[in-house]
């Protein structure tokens, strides 16, 4: 199966009221976020719907630029790590072709193929500060389907950010009976209540950088553990302490220990490590912020193990995740709010830096389970399947241990994209305990809740 690119084009917003709009103001979050690409590819049959490649591209690029009237952020260039201007620089938009059919591929992904449906390589160090804040590649297949595959810089997006954007370009896409689904979103309330520093200090982003980023070999890979699995984990997780375990405390908890298994099978010794899980701040700050306030609104919050005080039992670091997730709460996010809040900030990164010092392994969970990605309809159905990415870079500097946790379609399985350390994910993928409840990137006629959830749509291709 080959992707061939066979057009480069630039979306602007349609609107010229972006001429004269003001600067967008970064909030602090966003200044401290390293410019990275996170990724997303939506897998869509166009077959019955009788449309035209050439329909479907023009609806794309009408509709993305009418997005953009909203989203204009996404349209311009970061300057100075302080500022967004320049909106109608626009959006790359790339078209190409695929040489294949899309129910081979999905009946049977493979890994290497995800980052050729993607406009730019995912997950690695960007050095230049200035490049897109979004890209787009549609992805045109022989049979009648497409891949949409976007990348977002992480600078100004995280995950709610990111899907709002695409539910409103989705909405946009549709008939006008869909208008009340498009999100509006509140665009300074991030830079308000974590104003921006006008003087950062340079050593906060490297430091940042440096926890980010490393220039170890990581490999990639995708494990499904299916409904069965995910509710047995779950039961394992459950403690005194912990009564009310969820899927994600469960599964990130489970993952985290095999893991750390696998670190002190290459080490030939147990070592302290580090869970970080991103937090969705919006909900926890007082007052409450907007539900679709636009910016890099999530915080890390951190689990410690260390193997001289804590056993490596599941409900043990399932206790352990709990009481690091619940520590960011509505007082604490207060004490990081306002002009003197750059000061507890800032004096986190410190913290996290001494950490760094003592070389924990460090691994860092990220969420999607809320952000319904598979419910997304542009006009043609919803997604057959929703996809992230395929490899870590092998040629820079890329992020380093992270798992990105998924559900698949409307069933309880859930997927796990990891990315690891080379050595350690080599012992995981042998690991028995490990594979007992997640199978590596199965095919989706394996047969279970897996192959249920896609079924329907895969006799339609």
């Amino acid at each position: 199966m080959e992707v061939s690119v066979i057009s480069v084009e630039t979306i602007r917003p349609c609107s010229s009221h972006v001429h004269n709009l003001k600067p967008f103001n970064l909030c602090l979050l966003d200044q401290l976020t390293p410019t990275t690409y996170s990724p997303l590819i939506l897998f869509y049959n166009t077959k019955n719907f009788h449309l035209k490649n050439t329909q479907i591209t023009s609806q794309l690029k009408l509709s993305l630029s009418n997005t953009l009237n909203l989203y204009y952020p996404l349209s311009g260039r970061v300057k100075n790590n302080l500022i967004i201007d320049e909106f109608d620089a626009g959006v790359p938009y790339f078209k190409a072709r695929v040489n294949g059919h899309l129910s081979d591929f999905i009946r049977d992904p493979k890994m290497e193929m995800f980052n050729m449906f993607l406009p730019y390589q995912p997950f690695c160090q960007q050095l230049d500060p200035t490049l897109a804040l979004l890209a787009v590649q549609v992805n045109v297949f022989n049979c009648g389907g497409i891949a949409l595959g976007m990348c977002f810089s992480h600078k100004i997006n995280d995950g709610i950010t990111g899907s709002s954007f695409i539910k409103t370009w989705a909405a946009n896409s549709c008939d006008s009976g869909s208008y009340n689904k498009v999100i509006q979103p509140n665009l300074f309330e991030a830079s308000t209540m974590f104003p921006p520093q006008k003087t950062l200090p340079s050593r906060y982003t490297s430091l940042m950088e440096s926890l980010w980023f490393s220039e170890k070999r990581f490999r990639t890979r995708r494990f499904v553990f299916n409904a069965n699995a995910v509710s047995a984990l779950t039961d394992k997780g459950r403690s005194e302490f912990v009564k009310n375990t969820t899927r994600v405390e469960a599964l990130s908890a489970f993952i985290w220990k095999c893991s750390m298994k696998a670190c002190e099978n290459i080490s030939g010794s147990p070592r302290p490590s580090v869970m970080s899980q991103a937090v969705n701040i919006r909900r926890l700050t007082k007052p409450r912020m907007s539900r679709y306030a636009f910016g890099n609104l999530v915080w890390s919050a951190i689990a410690r193990y260390n193997p001289d005080e804590t056993k490596m039992e599941m409900k043990e670091l399932v206790s352990l995740v709990r009481d690091g997730v619940g520590k960011v709460n509505s007082e604490y996010l207060k004490s990081l709010s306002g002009e003197k809040g750059s000061i507890a900030i800032l004096e986190h990164l410190d913290e996290l830096g001494a950490i760094s010092m003592e070389n924990p392994d460090v691994f860092s969970f990220f969420s999607w389970h809320t952000f319904d990605f598979s419910e997304i309809d542009f006009g043609y159905g919803k997604p057959v399947w929703v996809g992230i990415f395929g490899e870590a870079s092998k040629n820079s500097a890329c992020d380093s241990n992270f798992i990105i946790l998924k559900d698949v379609g409307r069933s309880n399985s859930i997927e796990a994209w990891m990315t690891l350390d080379e050595n350690t994910m080599d012992v995981l993928e042998h690991d028995p305990e490990f594979l007992a409840f997640a199978s590596l990137n199965p095919c989706t006629n394996g047969g279970g809740d897996w192959e249920e959830s896609l079924g329907m749509q895969l006799q339609c291709l």
